[in-house]
């Protein structure tokens, strides 16, 4: 194997190649950056800088005093359905199948076809929407839509952020939010939340070193349920209130089902900001659409990378979301569900408590559960496994810190009391049976 190259480019592309062809493997160490240098009779600097694209690439990783060597392919936890298992699936963070809208039971108006270069909001959608955002967001705003929230927290770090560019992301944060940053080459950095939400110290630490962009989730945090208090969201736009120009993206997935108040960590003259709200949860995944609000220069960006040309999303799946949004129906269903998520959560969390498990999730789809000190979630999980129940297991949410250790993240929202009872009962003897010999819960 010989690296070769004269400029930081070539040297990239050259191991690159090196790794395409299988001749640099995973875990194969690169020489250090003074020996290359020698070798090819370049500056150390120059292998310097080839070894810095690597890593913003995710070809290579750089661990201080230990060099640089080949990384291996990111292995990504997906939400959703645990597959081709039998068991009872309480680990996939769905809504409720059963209280998602038909959308066929809406009446669409006649509307000319839209054709290329036209606008890319439907204008009924956007009227309908503006009051919407306005109410908790009184400030100057333009709209975007995007393919639901996940398409639009790319695109909106994509228009501020390179590669190798800071994030500041809850810890434990949602598993989306987390592959998003990871996969475009960012660095993640994590923010501890407690039960109000963001900890501000913990933010104020973080945007020391040049953060650049800052994601939040300000009511119905996944994994946690937890919701920003009013205080706690004040303490976070104090802190912000010194960095105007880091972009701040609320992510406010649950909106219309939520049962908590919505408290914006945005400052009132905050420069650059963007609050999302996406359908998925109320109208379903499958509705592939979220609206955005965003000052106007944040919006004239994203803008760029939603032409008209190209890249809008479809006019007929925002009338089809503006007519169920106007239904007085679907909006029954909605608030339906709501209340279903509320009290079947805190019902659950109810039958946890009294067998000795602590567990929260105020808002949302699922519940954090405690398993105790020191105690072995992955044991714990294999244990339900063998009584019949998939769960996930809260290290998948952590950025690389103890904040999911001795947790589970559980979806309980479709079991009737009968089974909620025989998951509680399943749970207290699973964490019983992992417990070394002699202990106690």
């Amino acid at each position: 194997m010989e690296i070769r190259g004269r400029t930081a480019a070539e040297i990239a592309t050259n191991i690159r190649a090196l790794v395409d062809t299988g001749e640099l493997e995973a875990g194969d160490g690169l020489p250090a950056s003074r020996d290359l240098a020698a070798r090819l009779g370049v500056n150390r600097n120059t292998v310097v800088s080839a070894y810095r694209q690597l890593a913003r690439a995710g070809v290579a990783v750089t661990n201080r005093g230990g060099g640089t060597s080949i990384t291996r392919p990111a292995c990504l936890v997906e939400e959703g359905f645990a597959p081709d298992t039998a068991l009872r699936d309480v680990s996939h963070g769905n809504p409720d199948r059963g209280l998602l809208p038909d959308a066929t039971t809406v009446r669409l108006l006649p509307q000319a076809p839209v054709l290329y270069g036209e606008s890319t909001i439907d204008p009924g959608l956007a009227q309908w929407a503006t009051p919407w955002f306005k109410a908790d967001q009184p400030r100057a705003f333009r709209l975007t839509v995007t393919s639901g929230a996940v398409d639009a927290i790319e695109k909106l770090l994509a228009q501020i952020l390179s590669q190798g560019d800071s994030v500041a992301l809850e810890d434990p944060c949602y598993l989306t939010s987390i592959n998003t940053v990871r996969q475009a080459g960012y660095h993640p950095i994590a923010v501890p939340i407690d039960q109000q939400g963001m900890i501000a110290a913990a933010l104020r630490e973080a945007l020391e070193p040049g953060v650049r962009a800052v994601v939040c989730t300000p009511r119905a945090h996944n994994p946690t349920g937890v919701s920003l208090s009013a205080e706690r969201a004040a303490e976070l736009r104090q802190v912000l209130a010194d960095h105007p120009h880091v972009l701040v993206i609320e992510d406010d997935h649950f909106s219309l089902l939520s049962t908590c108040r919505y408290h914006t960590l945005i400052p009132a003259d905050h420069e650059r900001w963007a609050l999302v709200r996406s359908m998925s949860k109320f109208l379903g995944p499958d509705l592939r659409v979220a609206v955005v609000a965003s000052d106007p220069v944040t919006a004239d960006r994203f803008g760029t990378q939603i032409s008209g040309g190209t890249r809008w999303v479809s006019h007929h799946l925002q009338r089809t979301v503006h007519a169920m949004l106007g239904d007085k129906g679907v909006r029954a269903v909605i608030e339906k569900a709501g209340v279903h998520y509320r009290d079947r959560n805190a019902r659950f969390i109810r039958l946890l408590h009294e067998r000795g498990i602590t567990a929260i999730g105020d808002d949302g789809v699922n519940i954090w559960v405690d398993t105790g000190p020191g105690s072995d979630t992955a044991a714990v999980a294999a244990q339900l496994m063998h009584r019949g129940w998939v769960v996930r297991t809260g290290d998948s949410f952590a950025l690389g810190t103890s904040s999911g250790a001795e947790r589970l993240r559980l979806t309980v929202h479709e079991l009737d009391d009968g089974s909620a009872a025989l998951l509680a009962d399943a749970l207290l003897a699973s964490i019983t049976a992992t417990l070394p010999a002699g202990a106690l819960r």
